[in-house]
């Protein structure tokens, strides 16, 4: 796990609040169980072994990790493709998992030009299952002279390359976890993983056939939440929410599907929903931000506690967060976060996910004389949106520079919750607060297409201007029309 996995994107839900729980990943600590291949010894640094350079300027690096289908004869034929696509092997080498007690992982860390690359991992994805893919493309990023910078997606379809890389749960999950010792469950859960592993930018969501038992789930919550809306939730989610109703199906019996959901998002704010299979880094979640995508899952809690959850899932982002990414001042908000986040350093990546945290997940504003909230944690559970506004939390004006350091709590309430006058003030501080991160250039999105652009040098800023010239022409036309209106 990174450094940026400090803070996980989405939290739990504390619906039924259970005491904090110890942490699970004993398998951390065990040793790595390495068995190199190419004559490498186990005493070799991890990190020296993932950060090669290329053989010449014209080749990428990249550190492949995946585990073997079972089939006969499976590892030689993955090594095979890396022969036919003229990729070379750097470092390769077979450790015990640190996902899978059972399971081994073979570690590769390789280097070739990127179209090699690119349909070396599709073929690769027929014979194995790719856990992880660290790509090293920097070719562009050194060109404008930013070596140091960590890789970060430039196109929307980049995003293929990092959204496979889960941290927590995905189809593996901790012994506290209520679905645990249901193989039936489990078995269901690895179902969606596969799907969204095998994901596409480009491809249609598919289509859930939901169980009875997920229907019933996604019910209990469904109406319950429901009861606090009117009262709770701040104007724009309640504006929203009957738009979903209506395009969307929402209700009690029916679980909306994401497809739909995504296209509605795209006709609303441009943003687009991308299937996940659980727990992503904060910089790569936000990285999908940047470009309007939110990873969302789509497999349902367990049955036995369904108001609590110790992980995202579907309830949690189709009703607390959709019906605030459709609206466009907020989807500019959620982007402006993503934005600052491309090519930040890791303190910095850490402090806006803890923004995203106390702002997205469990944010309130101030509205109608009284307090509301508008964070998807919040609005997905029963318990801590009564809580939050019962008048007995800590509440506090919201401020970057404060928030960021505020500790994130996992599985109770949390210690503090910060309020906004608007998403307008929000996007402003946020705004600021991003000025103040450690980074020596700044991104602009350009949303023709769906890619982001590096200023760091006049030609991309007069560019930028050129733009914005020709959109400031365009409302001193609008503004001439309607003054010759009002006029006659």
């Amino acid at each position: 796990m990174s450094s940026d996995g400090e803070v996980a994107m989405k939290a739990k839900m504390p619906d039924e609040l259970e005491p904090p729980k110890g942490s699970s990943n004993d398998s951390d600590k065990k040793a790595d169980d390495k068995v190199t291949i190419n004559g490498t010894d186990g005493h070799q640094n991890n990190q020296t072994l993932m950060t090669g350079q290329p053989s010449n300027s014209r080749n990428r690096a990249a550190t492949i990790i995946f585990t073997l289908k079972n089939e006969v004869g499976g590892l030689i034929k993955a090594l095979k493709l890396f022969q036919e696509k003229h990729v070379h092997l750097v470092h390769i080498e077979s450790r015990k998992s640190k996902r899978r007690d059972s399971d081994f992982e073979i570690f590769i860390n390789c280097d070739s030009e990127h179209e090699q690359l690119k349909e070396l991992t599709e073929l690769l994805r027929t014979h194995t299952d790719i856990v992880e893919m660290t790509p090293f493309d920097n070719s562009s990023l050194l060109a404008d002279g930013l070596d140091c910078v960590p890789w970060f997606p430039k196109r929307i379809s980049d995003l293929d390359l990092c959204t496979n890389r889960v941290l927590m749960y995905g189809s593996e999950l901790d012994a506290d976890h209520p679905g645990f010792k249901d193989q039936i469950y489990r078995k269901r859960r690895k179902y969606f993983a596969d799907l969204a592993k095998n994901f596409k930018h480009g491809d249609q969501i598919p289509r859930i056939d939901y169980t009875a038992e997920e229907v019933r789930t996604w019910g209990v919550v469904f109406k319950e939440l429901n009861k606090l809306y009117p009262s709770h939730a701040c104007r724009e989610y309640l504006k929203n929410l009957p738009l979903l109703t209506k395009y969307c199906k929402y209700s009690e019996n029916n679980i909306p599907q994401l497809e739909d959901v995504s296209r509605f998002l795209m006709e609303r704010s441009g943003f687009s929903i991308r299937p996940v299979a659980g727990y992503l880094s904060p910089r790569d979640f936000l990285a999908g931000l940047a470009f309007r995508v939110f990873h969302c899952t789509q497999y349902v809690r367990h049955s036995s506690e369904p108001l609590y959850t110790p992980e995202p899932d579907t309830c949690h982002e189709v009703l607390g967060h959709v019906p605030l990414l459709a609206e466009p001042s907020f989807a500019q908000f959620s982007q402006e976060l993503g934005l600052a986040s491309l090519g930040a350093s890791d303190e910095d990546v850490q402090k806006l996910a803890t923004c995203y945290f106390f702002t997205v997940e469990f944010g309130l504003c101030k509205q109608d004389g009284g307090l509301r909230a508008y964070g998807a944690g919040l609005l997905s559970s029963v318990s801590e949106l009564k809580h939050a506004l019962s008048g007995r939390a800590n509440i506090l004006p919201f401020d970057p520079m404060v928030t960021c350091n505020q500790e994130c709590m996992i599985t109770t309430f949390q210690d503090v919750y910060f309020v906004a006058e608007s998403f307008e003030e929000a996007k402003n501080k946020m705004r600021q607060f991003a000025k103040t991160l450690k980074r020596p250039f700044t991104v602009n999105y350009n949303p023709y297409t769906q890619s982001v652009d590096v200023l760091r040098d006049t030609s991309n800023i007069n560019n930028m201007v050129k733009d914005i010239r020709h959109e400031l022409d365009i409302v001193e036309d609008a503004l001439r029309r309607l003054g010759k209106l009002q006029r006659d």
